[in-house]
């Protein structure tokens, strides 16, 4: 989950960097480099947010947050990415719906699982 989140964080700078082409993003629904880059600066800071909170969840990164709260966020993180999937199964990109629609799901089941896990000792 840590590599494909990293990855996602990677992809996003480079559709900002322009690169990549934005119109493969947000579901080919973007008009114009302005609103691609407010859009993509949403993306950027939710998957560092979501990279922290798993981050804390695997103890790689110590910070005292209780395992209720990381739960808590990892749930809503699993109900984000499986909005997420969905978009991407609506999307008017042929890539986006192909690349990203698995992707999103996997991310879906992972966070699902590191909520739903108990801490270990």
């Amino acid at each position: 989950m840590l590599i494909t989140l990293s990855l996602f964080l990677v992809f996003h700078l480079l559709v900002i960097a322009g690169i990549i082409p934005y119109g493969i993003v947000w579901g080919s629904r973007l008009n114009s480099r302005a609103e691609m880059l407010n859009f993509e600066a949403i993306s950027v800071c939710i998957n560092v947010v979501i990279l922290v909170i798993v981050l804390i969840r695997a103890a790689l990164l110590r910070l005292p947050v209780p395992i209720t709260a990381l739960r808590v966020a990892l749930f809503l993180i699993a109900a984000l990415f499986l909005l997420n999937t969905i978009g991407n199964l609506l999307s008017g990109n042929l890539f986006e719906r192909i690349a990203f629609t698995p992707v999103t799901l996997l991310l879906f089941v992972c966070s699902l699982r590191l909520a739903a896990v108990p801490e270990s000792k």
